[in-house]
């Protein structure tokens, strides 16, 4: 049986997530800082499931919880980093225990988590397969999410250095990045305003967790066998372009300018890239 643990299992993607490896027959391990919580999700302890409370800003707790894991439950076959904040914070209202905690989440325990099941994996001569959640505000910054953006850029470097060099040891590691996916939360919320804004793709509708989760337990699954280093971005093709911006010409002006030269901008004209 597939044991996978999964952190941050509590929340909207992250309880999407442990459910569909449960559809999967996969034995769980589920962690978030507050076990109470996974009363929404429906999870419960059994045969196949066991719960851990973990607050994973300290640092000793991302690989307490998977060796925990392995020790109790047989070897972690696959670990999804889906613990994450995303708090509105300006740049310039940056401080340091701001800042250290939101990568403490979002950084620091994926890859403490990562190191630890690496080395246990290797010790035991097990391949496995590492995914973590980041965003596609590592591609793109936009007003109060600076930090956020900024730790999530570095997960995603810090998946393609982890998968560079566990590959030799069997261990594949990537990472699922999710365009705008509405869930109910009390720690990350999001404002009506942000949504209707972020919420253009051009497939024309959010996200739901279930598509991200599916994205997860393929790419973490033998049918991407040979995919380590890759970030899959699940987002609507939202990361395609800026669907929203208005043509530069309009299609009268274009015609209006195809038997002669196109004229040149003048100093009120904008140019975009």
């Amino acid at each position: 049986m597939t044991h996978v643990l999964v952190t941050g299992a509590a929340g909207g993607i992250g309880g999407a997530i442990a459910e569909e490896f449960a559809a999967q027959g996969a034995f769980r391990t589920l962690v978030d800082r507050d076990p109470a919580a996974f009363r929404r999700t429906g999870a419960r302890p059994g045969t196949r499931t066991a719960i851990r409370a973990a607050d994973l800003t300290d640092p000793d707790a991302p690989a307490a919880v998977v060796e925990a894991a392995w020790a109790e439950h047989g070897p972690v076959d696959i670990l999804v980093n889906a613990a994450g904040v995303y708090p509105s914070l300006d740049m310039t209202d940056v401080d340091a225990p701001a800042w250290d905690r939101l990568f403490a989440v979002n950084l620091r325990a994926p890859v403490l988590a990562t190191a630890a099941f690496a080395r246990l994996a290797t010790g035991h001569g097990r391949p496995g397969s590492v995914i973590n959640i980041s965003s596609g505000s590592a591609q793109r910054a936009r007003p109060g999410g600076g930090p956020y953006a900024s730790s999530k850029a570095a997960l995603e470097m810090a998946t393609r250095a982890a998968a560079l060099e566990l590959g030799a040891h069997g261990i594949r590691v990537n990472a699922v990045s999710p365009g705008f996916v509405p869930v109910a939360s009390d720690c990350n919320p999001v404002s009506a305003q942000y949504a209707a804004a972020i919420g253009t793709n051009p497939l024309g509708r959010p996200g739901t967790p279930r598509d991200i989760a599916r994205a997860v337990r393929w790419l973490a699954g033998p049918d991407a066998s040979w995919i380590t280093g890759e970030v899959l971005r699940v987002d609507g093709g939202s990361s395609t372009g800026a669907l929203h911006l208005p043509r530069i010409w309009q299609p009268d002006d274009i015609r209006a300018t195809s038997s002669g030269p196109v004229p040149a901008a003048t100093p009120t004209e904008g140019h975009t890239r």
